[in-house]
């Protein structure tokens, strides 16, 4: 097999579908050889038929070109199954790949990644089995009409030669016109559905603050912008297709005229009949060049999300399978990490090292745009470090595979998400749901009452982001799938900010819980109620380890620390 090495990953991934094209190719020139039977049909009748008038004859004839249109509708149906099959077979080999580029390249804030990759896969996977395909394949199968025409004279196939060149020309011609109004149109219709889908997000703020109005103001400048560049488009494709059908006419016109000069000087071989037949193949020939002309849009859009999805996947190549590693005993480990927020070349991190046993318990604490959340980021791995490492049991923690690594870590982020699905498929991780895990983990943490009285206990639905729960069962529910199958290491952001003091209590008891079973627990807080279970603190200050030590330690280095100077005592006089 041809080695695909030194090309990209999508190149090559539509190279792999060589042998499906070649045989649609392969029909498709049959397809373009039967298309003459009603042309040959014609001949034949007013040959055979209306010289010798055997009906027996034409009830022949008629028999064998319905028998050709049958063959020829199976062809047609055949190469677009063929293209159909080539079609599924790209996305069932990109849809994964693409999606998990897509997944990765938001966390490292890639421009542009949104879900738009899904739909660029769509129109890929709709261009390959669409008629823009079948109609370029047919464009050069459709030269051999013109060698048919040379046949029945140069003069005519000199006339198509023409012909073809100025749809050729048309063709160029749409290519450069709209290739910056269509491409433009795209991204600006991007744009609008992305702006589009954050406002949805955000509607609550929207309509309390009365700001419907100027985002709806924002939205429509921004879909103006998508209708006028598409109206350029439009405008220049469709005078093009005008004048490629004009074309496509006035040539079987031409060479029908330019057939009937040649008998008259008694120049064409076969006469009347051999005339009809060149100006029906003159028309055909450019037939497909004008159905690529019309469909033209889909070209570019189908090259437009080609491009889009080649830069992402280029920007996020796949990651190596790694050699499998044994399940981690909590052993955490930061050795003079830098870091900065994916895509920004500022650094948050600055220079953090310490060290957590396994089985301890740390506060990490500190004031605002201190560094904590992106510290909490960088332990779980979903960050990567500017310089330095986070290591679990030495393994650094970011290449580490994550469908290997994720069931031994539990991660509660400061911004809740849950997941459209049941309660139990969310604390389960939307993996097998262990009912007996499940609900050990509610239990845990304080809300399997909440759960059993909802009207489906833990098979109830919650939409997206569990709308109907409030700020504390959401951060409860969210904790309890970070806790989900008693994982080695626990980084909980800000676990307690939506908890009433019963849940604070619960959230304790839980930290406790964690650490009787060896679990090495980071918790990142403002409030002090949860810091009688932590063994250690570490204090952040602009980025940069303030304090880090055991618990009473750090306290009280910062208790003298926050004790006031005593007064200066004045000297004493000295004697005269």
């Amino acid at each position: 097999m041809k080695s695909f090495d030194n090309i990209s990953e999508l190149k090559g991934s539509l190279l792999q579908l060589k042998p499906l094209i070649k045989r649609a190719l392969f029909f498709s020139f049959f397809t373009n050889l039967l298309v003459m039977a009603p042309t040959v049909y014609m001949l034949e009748v007013y040959d055979r038929v209306v010289n010798s008038r055997s009906t027996m004859t034409l009830a022949m004839l008629t028999l064998l070109v319905i028998g050709v249109y049958v063959l020829l509708e199976l062809f047609e149906w055949v190469r677009a199954q063929i293209l159909h099959h080539a079609s599924l077979e790209f996305d069932a080999k990109m849809n994964g790949r693409v999606f998990d580029a897509m997944f990765e390249g938001n966390l490292r804030r890639i421009p542009g990644v949104s879900g738009q990759v899904i739909n660029d896969l769509k129109t890929l996977r709709d261009f390959i089995s669409g008629p823009a395909v079948l109609a370029i394949m047919d464009v050069p199968l459709s030269m051999m009409y013109i060698v048919v025409i040379f046949m029945i004279s140069p003069v005519m196939g000199y006339v198509s030669i023409v012909g073809a060149l100025l749809q050729v020309g048309l063709a160029y011609l749409t290519e450069r016109n709209t290739r910056q109004p269509l491409t433009s149109a795209n991204r600006a219709a991007i744009d609008a559905q992305n702006y589009a889908n954050g406002t949805l997000r955000n509607a609550q703020v929207i309509e309390a603050m009365g700001m419907l109005k100027h985002i709806h103001g924002r939205w429509m400048k921004k879909q103006r912008e998508f209708l006028a560049q598409q109206a350029i488009a439009s405008d220049q494709a469709g005078g093009n297709l005008a004048v490629s059908k004009f074309v496509q006419m006035t040539q079987a016109s031409l060479l029908l005229g330019v057939g009937c000069w040649l008998i008259i000087k008694d120049e064409l071989p076969g006469g009347a009949g051999m005339m009809l037949v060149a100006s029906i193949l003159g028309g055909r020939v450019l037939a497909p060049i004008s159905q690529v002309i019309g469909m033209w849009k889909q070209v570019v859009n189908a090259r437009d999300a080609y491009g889009r999805l080649d830069m992402l996947l280029q920007n996020v190549p796949a990651r190596e399978p790694g050699m499998p590693l044994p399940p981690p005993k909590g052993m955490l480990t930061v050795e003079a990490v830098m870091a900065s927020a994916p895509g920004s070349s500022a650094a948050i991190i600055r220079g953090v090292s310490f060290a957590v046993p396994a089985g301890e318990a740390v506060a990490v604490v500190g004031p605002s745009a201190s560094g904590k959340s992106t510290l909490a980021r960088l332990m779980v791995g979903v960050w990567p470090t500017l310089s330095g490492k986070v290591r679990l049991d030495g393994v650094d923690v970011f290449p580490w595979n994550k469908s290997e690594l994720g069931p031994h870590i539990g991660y509660l982020p400061q911004g809740v998400e849950l997941f459209d699905g049941t309660l139990a498929e969310n604390i389960a991780r939307f993996g097998e749901v262990e009912m007996v895990k499940v609900e050990a983990a509610a239990r845990s943490v304080g809300v399997h009452e909440v759960i059993l009285a909802l009207p489906q206990g833990y098979d109830t639905r919650i939409g997206d982001d569990g709308c109907f729960l409030s700020g504390g069962q959401r951060q409860r529910v969210g904790l309890a799938r970070a806790i989900y199958g008693n994982p080695r290491f626990v980084v909980l952001d800000e676990p307690n900010s939506s908890l009433d003091e019963a849940g604070e209590m619960a959230l304790v008891q839980t930290l406790l819980a964690l650490k009787a079973q060896g679990t090495t627990i980071v918790v990142i807080t403002h409030r002090t109620s949860v810091l009688a279970a932590v063994d250690r603190m570490l204090v952040l200050r602009d980025g940069q380890v303030h304090a880090y030590g055991l618990r009473d330690e750090v306290l009280a280095a910062l208790q003298k620390a926050a004790q006031p100077a005593p007064p200066a005592v004045p000297a004493s006089p000295m004697p005269a």
